[in-house]
C-alpha cells in the first residue's frame, strides 16, 4: 500500500534545531516516510509511531518514533492516524539492557570491594595499628559483645569473677604464650554464659565461656583452646577479622541505608563471637597451640581430645566443633593434633585437681 497525504499543516522537528523543517508524507511498504526539503527522506515503522497527549490550542496531534527520544512530528491531518495501528499503546522501557550492564557492574563492583579490596585493605592496615589502638578496638568490641548477650540487652553479660581460677588461667597464658611473641599480653577473661564457644579479639583478648569450661571432659581440653585462641592472637587474625568485617558491613551499610550502624553493631558482634578465620588462619592457630603446649609439657593431642569429645557429644555442627570447624576437615586437625604426640615422653597435666576446681567453679 502506497497513500500520501497533505504536506499543508504538517511540520517535523529534529530536535537540534527549533525551526520545523517543510515535510511531505507518505506510508507504504509499513514504513512512515517523512520527506524533507534537503532531498531526505525518513522512514518510521508504523508499528513504532506513538501519538504523544494532546496540546491544548492545536487542532492537529504529535507524534514520535519510539527508538528516537528528541524528534517530533506534527500533523493536522487526522486521516494519517488511521494507518497507524500503535498509536496508543505504551512504549517500551528504554536502555533495559544498558540498566541490566550497570546493575550487573555495580554487584560486580561491591563483591570486589568486600571480596578482595577490603580484605587486603584490613590486612596491611593491621600491621600498621599501635598496641593501644588495637587494645581500645577490643575493649570496645568486648564491651559491645557482652551487652549483646545480655538477655536484656540494657546491662553487659557478667564476667565470672573467682580470683584463684583466674590466676590459673592467666599463669597458663603467660606460659603458652611464649617470650616475644605477642604484641602485648594476652588478657583471659570468662563470660557467664552457658554458649559453648571461645573467641579472641583484638588487643590480646581471649574470651572463654562457661559452657565451654562445663563442657569440657579436662583441664588439658581447655588449655588446648586457650592455646588455640592465643595463636589467632599472635598472628593477629582478631585484628584482621574485625577490620574486614567492619569494612563489608560499612559498604552494604551504604547500599542499604543503616547509617545509624544498630544493625552493623549486631551484625558485627556475631561475626566476632563466630570468628570464621581462613583456613590458612585456623591451620596457623592449631600449629601454634600443638607447640606452645608441647613447650609447656602439655600433651598436644589435647587439642585433638577437645575435638573428639565435642564432635562425639554435639556433632560437626554444634558446640565447640562448629566455632572450631571453619575450613579445614575436622578429622584432618584431630588427626594433626594426635600427630604431634610423642609416644614416649611423659607429659604432665596442665593443672592439678585443686586448680581444674578453681577453674570450674570460677563462675559460681
Amino acid at each position: 500500500m502506497s497513500r500520501g497525504f497533505d504536506g499543508m499543516g504538517a511540520a517535523f522537528f529534529d530536535g537540534d534545531s527549533p525551526e520545523p523543517q517543510e515535510i511531505s508524507l507518505h506510508i507504504a511498504a509499513g514504513m512512515l516516510q517523512i520527506g524533507l526539503d534537503d532531498g531526505t527522506t525518513l522512514r518510521w515503522p508504523v508499528e513504532e509511531v506513538r501519538q504523544l497527549p494532546d496540546l491544548a490550542g492545536r487542532k492537529g496531534t504529535v507524534l514520535r518514533r519510539i527508538s528516537d527520544p528528541v524528534a517530533r512530528l506534527y500533523v493536522e491531518d487526522l486521516t494519517l492516524l488511521a494507518h497507524l495501528p500503535q498509536l496508543r499503546r505504551r512504549s517500551p522501557p528504554q536502555g533495559r539492557g544498558r540498566l541490566a550492564a550497570w546493575a550487573l557492574a555495580a554487584v560486580a563492583a561491591v563483591g570486589v570491594q568486600i571480596g578482595f579490596l577490603v580484605p587486603l585493605l584490613a590486612d596491611n592496615l593491621a600491621g600498621f595499628i599501635p598496641p593501644e589502638g588495637e587494645r581500645a578496638l577490643g575493649e570496645a568490641t568486648f564491651g559491645q559483645i557482652r551487652t549483646a548477650l545480655d538477655e536484656t540487652g540494657l546491662n553487659p553479660l557478667a564476667l565470672c569473677e573467682g580470683p584463684e581460677g583466674f590466676a590459673v588461667l592467666d599463669d597458663l597464658a603467660r606460659d603458652l604464650g611464649g617470650t616475644g611473641e605477642l604484641r602485648q599480653e594476652v588478657t583471659v577473661a570468662v563470660l557467664d554464659h552457658e554458649m559453648i564457644n571461645a573467641f579472641a579479639l583484638p588487643g590480646g583478648f581471649v574470651v572463654l565461656f562457661r559452657g565451654l569450661i562445663e563442657a569440657a571432659e579436662g583441664p588439658d581440653e581447655v588449655t588446648a583452646v586457650l592455646a588455640h585462641e592465643i595463636g589467632h592472637v599472635t598472628s593477629s587474625d582478631p585484628t584482621r577479622h574485625a577490620l574486614r568485617s567492619a569494612g563489608s558491613i560499612g559498604v552494604l551499610g551504604l547500599l542499604f541505608g543503616d547509617f545509624a550502624g544498630g544493625a552493623a553493631v549486631l551484625f558485627l558482634t556475631e561475626r566476632l563471637i563466630s570468628a570464621q578465620y581462613s583456613q590458612a588462619a585456623e591451620e596457623g592457630a592449631d600449629a601454634f597451640a600443638h607447640a606452645a603446649l608441647a613447650e609447656a609439657g602439655i600433651n598436644p593431642g589435647a587439642l585433638g581430645d577437645m575435638f573428639e569429645t565435642m564432635r562425639a557429644k554435639y556433632g560437626d555442627s554444634d558446640g565447640v566443633a562448629a566455632h572450631f570447624l571453619s575450613h579445614p576437615s575436622l578429622g584432618d586437625r584431630i588427626d594433626a593434633a594426635r600427630a604431634e604426640e610423642e609416644p614416649h615422653r611423659s607429659y604432665a597435666p596442665s593443672m592439678s585437681e585443686t586448680e581444674w576446681r578453681a577453674v570450674q567453679t570460677m563462675c559460681d
